[in-house]
């Protein structure tokens, strides 16, 4: 019987994904286990392995390490699990941008407005880990949001600059889920600083009327009720009142941080995107999600500004086009990630 070291407690969808992942990884890689917090797994690479990051499609590694050098974007703490989301997202965007001419007649499958993708902008087009950090600006930049410092802040997992059909400049920015049966949950509602007689998280209307309220709006001086309150077009308050408590202190809480960042980013004379658009891709059998992601599109009135996909609709499309590369490419994805 082939024994799997595992976390005791998985869902279905991550016990089926991490069995498949650790066959491929002892197929292609080795069949030796890494180690964390004490414990044997078989999703993380072992020691020799760490920081390598065999994983990560070949063709596509190099860049990823160039970019990382230029833009010094954080390689993830769980980047040496087999299932790190951050390397999946490199494994399913780097292939497709790295053909820039080619990659808008797959995006467009999920993106229809889009023409042709502004090579000028970002690094050829695109940018990992993004977040509205100026070029040769300030060392201690905290961003549109107010909210980055060294080891936190609201960024997207994957950024892409392209024309739409009038020849607009737009900013496409981009969550990617794996496994993750949730997206991240207010820090604030929970942080040891909050103080019992000053913070609520348990009506909305009082937050709106009073941002004080908010962990993150007084003590952190965090933008994002300002930001929220400036907008009702795109947050109609009347959507905020059907809710108890307020709406971002369980998953809502990321969706609502990086769509602020997109709304922040197109009002800002700093960036030249006429638009910005913010999406989730995540796995197709990862229904976990479903529920929140329904949830913000319905709290943010169903406008088309935020919209899910999922990973194989770019895969399958790429299998179409006249690229050996990305062909090539869409079934080592297919083989390595869907199931």
């Amino acid at each position: 019987m082939t024994i799997y070291r595992m976390p005791a407690h998985l869902s279905g969808f991550q016990r089926d994904m991490y069995i498949h992942l650790i066959d491929w990884k002892r197929r292609h890689l080795t069949d030796k286990p890494g180690h964390y917090a004490g414990h044997e797994y078989d999703a993380v690479l072992p020691e020799e392995l760490k920081g390598q990051l065999p994983h990560l499609y070949k063709p596509i590694r190099q860049r990823f390490f160039d970019h990382q050098r230029t833009f010094h974007f954080k390689t993830h703490k769980f980047a040496d699990h087999i299932a790190s989301s951050q390397i999946a997202c490199a494994n399913l965007f780097l292939p497709i941008m790295a053909q820039p001419t080619v990659a808008s007649s797959i995006l467009k499958m999920v993106k229809p407005d889009m023409e042709t993708i502004a090579t000028d902008q970002l690094d050829s087009g695109f940018r990992i880990e993004f977040w509205d950090e100026i070029r040769n600006g300030s060392p201690s930049q905290k961003g549109l949001l107010g909210d980055h410092n060294r080891s936190t802040g609201t960024d997207a997992d994957f950024a892409i600059a392209y024309r739409n059909h009038q020849g607009e400049l737009n900013l496409w920015l981009i969550e990617h889920k794996l496994t993750e049966q949730e997206f991240t949950t207010c820090g604030g509602a929970k942080s040891k600083g909050r103080q019992l007689n000053k913070h609520s998280c348990d009506s909305i209307a009082d937050i709106l009327q009073n941002p004080d309220l908010c962990y993150y709006h007084s003590s952190c001086r965090y933008n994002y009720w300002n930001i929220t309150a400036e907008h009702p077009t795109e947050f109609p308050r009347d959507n905020f009142l059907k809710t108890m408590g307020c709406p971002f202190k369980g998953g809502l809480n990321q969706l609502w941080r990086n769509q602020l960042l997109a709304i922040a980013i197109e009002n800002s004379a700093d960036w030249p995107y006429e638009n910005v658009f913010f999406s989730v891709v995540h796995h197709p059998k990862n229904f976990a999600l479903t529920a929140s992601m329904q949830a913000f599109a319905a709290l943010t009135g169903n406008s088309g500004r935020f919209f899910s996909f999922t990973s194989d609709s770019l895969v399958e499309q790429a299998k179409t086009v006249d690229s050996p590369e990305l062909r090539e490419w869409a079934a080592w994805y297919t083989n390595l990630y869907l199931f």
